[in-house]
């Protein structure tokens, strides 16, 4: 992959859900740094709007506000903003997610259950479903769903989560095949352990994250960070990855491989 600011990105627009923390954030500062105009959407909508304007203040090109992916006219209302402040869309990055407790299905809450599919699952149909007819316009672009190497691997008490992530991976496979013809490419990107501060609180702290999730079960020996997740999104919107579609980048410091 090319140096970081090679300006892989310039003159395309994107919108980013989740963009407002971990790995979301990376991403949308990454593609800024590439060059492209980025819309951040969260639930947490004064985040995104924070994480805009640093962007700004740093002399990159974003937006943000207000999505929850949960609702097909939040989403709608949020890729209609994007299109208004950059004059289109080029590429799509669903990578809104939700926690779900630790529970067999046995004793998952139905509930959760369905929290889990209606953000990680639904909440990219609907950015895919809003999105795609904008990219069909430019002529083609990028769909990048985050995925994890838990749509690989199963992990005990996680059925809601892995189940939503390896739908991603199959939903990007049936669109890939949906839009070649629209000279759109769709893919999964697919990370680790990342050290964000959904795992940190998760497990109480940075250390105890690294200590019992990051050593023991990468064979790299540590978590994967946000910026090196953010670098596997700016290959796959970028035209480096050109002849990629219906794929999964997988980043997972050898997770899968044990």
């Amino acid at each position: 992959m090319a140096d970081a600011g090679a300006n892989r990105l310039a003159d395309k627009a994107a919108i980013v859900t989740g963009a407002a923390r971990g790995i979301g954030k990376a991403i949308v500062e990454a593609f800024a740094a590439e060059g492209a105009a980025v819309w951040c959407a969260d639930l947490h909508g004064g985040e995104a709007e924070a994480v805009a304007a640093a962007i700004r203040a740093g002399g990159g090109k974003a937006e943000g506000g207000y999505c929850d992916v949960r609702s097909t006219d939040s989403v709608l209302d949020a890729v209609d903003a994007a299109v208004e402040a950059f004059g289109g869309l080029d590429i799509l990055v669903a990578n809104a997610a939700t926690l779900t407790p630790a529970a067999t299905v046995e004793d998952l809450d139905e509930a959760d259950w369905a929290q889990a599919l209606a953000v990680n699952l639904t909440g990219a149909f609907h950015l895919c479903k809003h999105g795609i007819p904008h990219l069909k316009r430019a002529g083609g672009g990028s769909v990048i769903l985050t995925a994890s190497q838990m749509a690989r691997v199963g992990n005990p008490g996680s059925a809601a989560y892995c189940t939503t992530k390896g739908g991603l991976v199959q939903l990007a496979k049936v669109m890939a095949l949906d839009h070649a013809a629209d000279g759109i490419r769709v893919n999964t990107l697919s990370p680790g352990g990342t050290a964000t501060d959904r795992l940190f609180s998760r497990h109480g702290s940075p250390e105890r994250a690294e200590e019992e999730w990051g050593k023991p079960m990468h064979p790299l020996g540590r978590l994967g960070r946000p910026e090196e997740m953010a670098k596997g999104a700016v290959f796959l919107a970028s035209p480096e990855s050109s002849f990629m579609t219906g794929a999964d980048l997988l980043m997972d410091g050898g997770y899968s491989a044990r």
